[in-house]
């Protein structure tokens, strides 16, 4: 669990100033397709305040806290500060990218 965790966090803070990625895109990142859900945790759990956590959203581009609380607020500030267009919960202009391929080359 430890080595995990150590994936998560180096592929988490690798993304660019400006850029967002997905759970799931952190986990393939990180050597471990297929779990989302453990880089949540990961994060959950997280401590380092100067990790960049605001940067990983949801696949389709949305924010995972509840609308309006704490966690929804600052990550919002966050990825405004850095110049990312955020409405209504999601990012606009640019959205959580499946995988590598797909970041440079665009959806299929």
């Amino acid at each position: 669990m430890d080595d995990a965790r150590a994936a998560i966090l180096a592929a988490i803070r690798v993304i660019p100033r400006g850029q967002v990625r997905g759970y799931g895109e952190v986990a393939r990142l990180a050597g471990l397709p297929g779990r989302a859900r453990l880089v949540a945790r990961i994060l959950s759990e997280n401590d380092d305040a100067a990790l960049p956590w605001h940067r990983v959203l949801r696949s389709d581009g949305r924010i995972a806290f509840p609308a309006r609380s704490k966690g929804y607020v600052e990550q919002s500030r966050r990825l405004k500060a850095e110049g990312v267009t955020v409405e209504s919960g999601r990012v606009r202009g640019a959205r959580a990218v499946r995988s590598e391929d797909e970041a440079l080359w665009g959806p299929k």
